[in-house]
Parts: structure tokens; C-alpha cells; sequence
């Protein structure tokens, strides 16, 4: 049996009505069912698994606390604790190859924390905490994601400027042993691209960056060897003749390195009775895009777009063997299954599963 947990908004503020962390289990026909529904502290927004895949972490997003859950044979979750993530608003968490500490993001914060992984997969309180540092005078450069390496030993993280920091991708050095981080290097984007995410090609040569005000994917040659990154490309996520609101949100690259996808949201967090009419005029047009990655250069090309099938696709993953991407359209509460054509282009397949203002997903 295979099991997928569903992380989401929960609160208010956020136009949500999540309840915890789903549990589906999946059976061999790829049939997914409800098991259970793990309560735990407000907006368990993105979820990542240690690297035995014996236990679950979750950011609690506008929070401080990063939790830590065991988890069962039967698939279900049993809560081990909650620590302090250093800093406000966590919103990325990724395990060291050696599993022995859990990198933790956290955006509002501008900072990344190292906390320790337990021998019974608890977490411990930070041991090491670097911070972004903003403007001078001004504040702190807001972390949107930490992603390792392919071999573990940089991290790389995107941050947002939103007035007070710089619009960047910094990487630094990690060190196994201790959990600290040491810059390498640092890469700006254009001013009011704002970075969110970032992923890595399978021979570690090539990154790709999505900019969530920019609408735009930048590629980037990687030096795994000093930890540095040369831009090279640039392309927009939107449709030439699309002149409406956008903020830019998931990526994803394939398994073999052929295609990258990303994700368009528009709406977030309006919900459908209170939506201003700038914004119902574009309803529904929210897009997942597919490239082809070029196997000499690792530059993007022959863009296509299909619609999401619902609202504010805030995250996408691939499911285990590579076949199909999700999308997780937050504001319509499903997630949405795309089939993958030959050329790379995604095609929904008809299959939605229903769940409550759905922001991350992880399958074990």
C-alpha cells in the first residue's frame, strides 16, 4: 500500500478550511481513500519527508513552529513534537543526506535554521540559524525555499526583496557534521522578479528558478564544485496575448530531465463570494506550463499551456514513478491528475481527489 499526506491552509486569514494533515492511502489500482486526518497546529503548508521515510515534518505557515510526526506502519501519523523555527512564517523544510538535521526556510523570518533529526525522528532545538540580511536600515531578504544540491553539499535558497531585502538565490555550503552553512555565492534576479522556487537538473549542471512577480523561469548553470550559479536564460510562464494578473508559484522538473512545468495562480486567497471583479474577468485561467528542456544547453523551449482545472494551483508534485504531475488548486479544494504525452505536454486526466485547501503533498 502506498500512502500520499496532504498538507493545507486551516485559517481565516488565509480564506481556508483545512483540518490537518490527510492521509490517503492508495491501492494498487491507484485508487486514493481518506485513512485519517492528523490534527496539528494551524496551516501545516508544506510537508517533507526524512530520508528513511519514517517521519513526517510540516512548516506551519504565518507561525514559528516546525512539527514532527512519526510515521506508523499502517501509514498513519503519530505527533513527536514541535520546536521553534527561528523565524516567522516558515515555509520550506528539506533533510541533510545524512538525515541528520532539517533545513527550515522561513520567509517573514529571513532565515534558515538547522534543527536536529533524533534518532526517533523528533526534532531538536536549532543548533545553527543564518540570517538573510536585507537592505541596510531596512529588514531581512524573505527565504521562500532551501533546496540541497544533488550531492548534498549546498544549499540553495531563493529570497524575495518585498522592499526590505534583495531578490536573490544564495548559496551556501553545508557542513554534514554540524549543521552550519557557510555562503558560497549569490545570484541576483531583476528587480521585482521576486524568487520563490528553485530546482536542480538530474546531473546537477543546471537549476531552474521560478519568479513569482515576474512570471518568469530564470536557468541557471551550476558549478557544483565552488557552489555557483551563471544565469543563462530567462522565459515568461504566461501566454504572449495574457494580460492579466499573475503571480508565478510551482516547479517541477521531470524525473529524466527532459521538461520542466510550472504553475500561474491568480486568485489566492479570494474566495469566489468576495472576489473583485479585476479578478473575476480572469477566473479560471489559471495555467500549468510545460517546456522542453534543450539536452545541449538545458534552455527552455516550445512552451504549452493547459488549464489548471481549478483555483490558485499553489503547489504541484510528481507522483513517485514519474508518470503524472498533481496540482493542488488550493482554492477550489482538489488536486488535479495530469498524464504526461510523449513531447512532455500534460493532459488531465478526469481523475480529482477532493480535500480541503489543499498547499502541499508527499507520498511515501
Amino acid at each position: 500500500m502506498e500512502y500520499a499526506y496532504v498538507g493545507c491552509r486551516t485559517t481565516a486569514r488565509r480564506c481556508a478550511h483545512g483540518k490537518g494533515i490527510s492521509v490517503y492511502a492508495i491501492d494498487a489500482k491507484g485508487e486514493w481513500k481518506l485513512q485519517s486526518i492528523a490534527p496539528t497546529l494551524d496551516n501545516p503548508a508544506f510537508l517533507t519527508l526524512d530520508r528513511d521515510r519514517k517521519a513526517l515534518y510540516t512548516v506551519h505557515g504565518d507561525g514559528h513552529q516546525v512539527s514532527a510526526f512519526k510515521i506508523r506502519p499502517d501509514g498513519n501519523l503519530e505527533f513527536l513534537d514541535t520546536v521553534d523555527a527561528r523565524g516567522k512564517n516558515p515555509v520550506y523544510a528539506v533533510p541533510a543526506f545524512n538525515n541528520r538535521f532539517l533545513f527550515v526556510a522561513s520567509l517573514q523570518g529571513g532565515a534558515i535554521a538547522s534543527l536536529p533529526i533524533r534518532e526517533d525522528g523528533s526534532l531538536g532545538e536549532a543548533v545553527s540559524v543564518m540570517h538573510l540580511e536585507g537592505i541596510p536600515g531596512k529588514g531581512v531578504s524573505h527565504a521562500h525555499a532551501c533546496v540541497l544540491d544533488r550531492t548534498g553539499k549546498f544549499l540553495l535558497v531563493p529570497t524575495q526583496a518585498r522592499g526590505v531585502g534583495y531578490e536573490r538565490v544564495w548559496v551556501f555550503r553545508v557542513d554534514q557534521e554540524t549543521g552550519s552553512l557557510t555562503l558560497a555565492s549569490v545570484s541576483d534576479a531583476r528587480t521585482y522578479d521576486e524568487p520563490r522556487h528553485i530546482v536542480l537538473s538530474p546531473d546537477n549542471r543546471r537549476s531552474y528558478l521560478i519568479n513569482e512577480k515576474g512570471s518568469t523561469i530564470r536557468m541557471f548553470s551550476f558549478d557544483a564544485a565552488a557552489g555557483r550559479l551563471q544565469p543563462e536564460q530567462v522565459v515568461p510562464t504566461l501566454q504572449e496575448t495574457y494580460v492579466g494578473p499573475n503571480m508565478a508559484s510551482a516547479i517541477v522538473m521531470s524525473l529524466d530531465g527532459r521538461h520542466v512545468y510550472a504553475t500561474n495562480r491568480i486568485h489566492e486567497g479570494i474566495p469566489p463570494e468576495g472576489e473583485a471583479p479585476a479578478y473575476a474577468d480572469f477566473r479560471g485561467q489559471e495555467t500549468l506550463v510545460s517546456y522542453a528542456v534543450d539536452p545541449e544547453t538545458g534552455m527552455l523551449e516550445k512552451p504549452q499551456w493547459v488549464s489548471c482545472e481549478g483555483y490558485t494551483p499553489r503547489f504541484m508534485t510528481m507522483t513517485p514513478d514519474g508518470k503524472e504531475l498533481i496540482v493542488a488548486n488550493m482554492d477550489s479544494d482538489t488536486l488535479q491528475f495530469f498524464s504526461l504525452e510523449r513531447d512532455g505536454r500534460p493532459r488531465y486526466t478526469g481523475k480529482t481527489v477532493r480535500t480541503e485547501s489543499p498547499c502541499a503533498l508527499v507520498f511515501r
